[in-house]
């Protein structure tokens, strides 16, 4: 319960909570990821009569982790949920991968500061030259 309280970051608070049932939100799906998603009911909160959405996350909060279909249910886009009108994958389309900022499975182009070895150079070519003022 405490932890309910004040852990935003892993799955709905009481806030939270509290808002959907006092929206009369009623819930109108979920993902593959565990993920619920909500819709208020009664009179719309928005002046042009669009209901207002949720998402509430399973496990950790984190928005990269909701796939385009229901994003485009929670920003409007979409007047159907994906439960309702799935949208069709297109070959092109990639796997979700989660957000990998900040963490050692992160993407790091050659030459970046996490690519210097000991000697201070970074692994950029051979071919690169530093501009240097004096040279001006």
């Amino acid at each position: 319960m405490i932890k309910r309280l004040f852990a935003w970051w892993d799955t709905s608070t009481l806030g939270t909570s509290w808002t959907l049932f006092r929206k009369g939100a009623k819930e109108v799906g979920q993902d593959e990821q565990g993920n619920r998603y909500f819709e208020e009911t009664g009179t719309p909160s928005f002046p042009d009569g669009r209901r207002r959405r949720w998402v509430t996350y399973h496990g950790v909060a984190e928005p990269s982790r909701v796939p385009s279909d229901w994003h485009g249910w929670l920003h409007h886009t979409f007047d159907e949920p994906p439960t309702t009108a799935p949208l069709i994958r297109q070959k092109f389309e990639k796997d979700h991968l989660p957000n990998m900022t900040g963490t050692p499975l992160a993407y790091h182009p050659k030459g970046s500061l996490y690519h210097t070895n000991a000697g201070g150079k970074t692994g950029v070519g051979s071919d690169y030259e530093a501009w240097s003022p004096e040279e001006s």
